[in-house]
C-alpha cells in the first residue's frame, strides 16, 4: 500500500513498526528499537515517500503577484543604490506582503461546488 508522509505522521509507533516489519530495506533495520521521529524517517526512504508537504498556489493570481514582486525587487534595488533607506524598507515590506498573499493562496481550500452536498 502506498503512503503519504501525513497518513504516516497520523500513525502509532505501534502501527508504524507493524509497516516496518514487513518492509525488507536496510533502512528500516532495527525497526523495533526506533522512537515514532526515526522510524518515520526510516520509513519514508525504504518506501520512497516525499517527506514534505508542498502546497501549491492555484490559479493566474500568482503569476500576477509574481510579476509585481519582481518590480518591487528592482524598485528595493534602485533604492539601495541611491541609499534611500525609506523607500528601500517600503519596497521590501511590499515584497513580504506579496510573498505572503501567495503563501495564503496556497493555503487556501478550493470551494466546493455548490450541487456536491445533493
Amino acid at each position: 500500500m502506498a503512503f503519504t508522509y501525513e497518513e504516516l505522521k497520523g500513525k502509532t509507533v505501534a502501527e508504524l513498526r507493524e509497516i516496518a516489519s514487513g518492509i525488507q530495506s536496510d533502512e528500516v533495520k532495527g525497526y523495533t528499537q526506533l522512537n515514532k521521529d526515526h522510524l518515520l524517517v526510516a520509513l519514508c526512504k525504504a518506501l520512497n515517500v516525499d517527506m514534505h508537504a508542498r502546497h501549491k498556489a492555484k490559479g493566474t493570481e500568482k503569476v500576477g503577484i509574481k510579476a509585481k514582486i519582481r518590480a518591487a525587487k528592482k524598485q528595493r534595488d534602485a533604492a539601495m543604490s541611491k541609499c534611500d533607506h525609506e523607500a528601500m524598507r517600503a519596497a521590501q515590506k511590499k515584497i513580504h506582503d506579496l510573498k505572503r498573499e501567495i503563501r495564503k493562496l496556497a493555503d487556501r481550500k478550493p470551494a466546493a461546488p455548490a450541487d456536491a452536498g445533493k
